[in-house]
């Protein structure tokens, strides 16, 4: 993998300010432009999974800043590292609409960008987030292949009161009848909440014809970012498809905070099996927008109650680019 051998460079180029060095009038002079990577996260193809905005050297962007960057870049997220220091990376996330707290998905991108750029070989590292601290820890494999993890912030549930169950259904386009009955409608977060609605297949699940504005109506009135539908595919094994309007976002490809906080909420419940207290699972998603990706949760369970969820994924950097800002 490219700068998984070398040190850490600490040049002004890539650390913080992530300025551009540009000549002008026969001298040197900083010039007002932000590298930023484009990243397919929980997948090993380019052009799958999710796409994530990376600003390694965001230090010196204001807020707005950040925001008109996430917008250009129109990544569902981007994650700009404030703060890179030994072992400490402080980070904010955001949609081409607003700020979030956390986000799955760009952190598995960023972890594969910092340690493409040689800022991580694997030990410890913590994310400081609006959501709190999340633990990293990459994996490395043959050939220069690299799967991030992440410990996601506590994990959190509330119910969902029975009336809702037809409007969530009407929302997505169907009738409460194709309701899984056996699995667990709820609100979980892991970072950032959503509501969860199984349903009894993927047949199902793919001919969703959402209606955006009432997901949107819902998702305010649940106090959660998304409403996210899902179906079983077998043992630990389960379709999904998540609709975030309240973000700027109709459907997102793949969730890595939603995956995890559905393995979550399924464990609680006994839904799905725990070994020496840990339960494991794989979420897909992205088949129905053409950009599958795979969502790898580990729960880790004590005397039936969640203690931790882990969730880990692939990425591939697809391109480099300069925001001109």
């Amino acid at each position: 993998m490219k700068g998984l051998g070398r040190s850490p460079a600490l040049s002004l180029t890539n650390l913080l300010p992530n300025a551009l060095i540009a000549r002008a009038r026969g001298g040197l002079y900083l010039a007002p432009m932000t590298r930023y990577s484009e990243v397919s996260a929980f997948t090993d193809t380019p052009g799958q999974g999710n796409r994530a905005g990376v600003v390694l050297g965001a230090g010196e962007l204001s807020g707005a800043q950040m925001q008109a960057l996430a917008a250009f870049v129109g990544a569902p997220e981007t994650v700009f590292v404030t703060r890179l220091g030994h072992g400490l990376v402080r980070v904010r996330y955001f949609t081409p609409a607003q700020e979030v707290d956390f986000c799955g998905h760009a952190t598995v991108a960023l972890g594969r960008v910092l340690a493409q750029e040689g800022h991580w070989r694997g030990g410890a590292l913590t994310l400081e987030t609006l959501a709190g601290q999340v633990p990293l820890r990459l994996l490395l494999g043959a050939g220069g292949e690299c799967q991030v993890w992440m410990r996601q912030p506590g994990f959190e549930r509330r119910a969902v009161g029975r009336p809702l169950h037809a409007e969530l259904a009407e929302a997505l386009g169907l009738s409460d009848r194709l309701i899984h009955r056996g699995l667990p409608l709820a609100s979980a977060s892991t970072g950032l909440w959503s509501v969860f609605v199984p349903l009894l297949d993927a047949v199902i699940l793919d001919g969703l014809e959402p209606d955006l504005e009432r997901i949107r109506d819902l998702s305010e009135r649940l106090d959660v970012a998304s409403v996210y539908a899902y179906a079983p595919l077998g043992v630990g094994r389960f379709a999904a498809r998540d609709f975030a309007p309240l973000l700027g976002i109709p459907e997102d490809p793949v969730t890595g905070s939603a995956g995890g906080a559905l393995l979550g909420l399924l464990a609680s419940e006994g839904r799905v099996p725990v070994r020496s207290e840990r339960a494991c699972g794989v979420v897909y998603q992205g088949h129905a927008v053409g950009s599958p990706g795979e969502v790898e949760v580990e729960v880790e369970m004590q005397s039936g109650r969640v203690v931790a969820v882990h969730v880990g994924g692939h990425a591939a950097v697809e391109r480099e680019g300069v925001w001109k800002g």
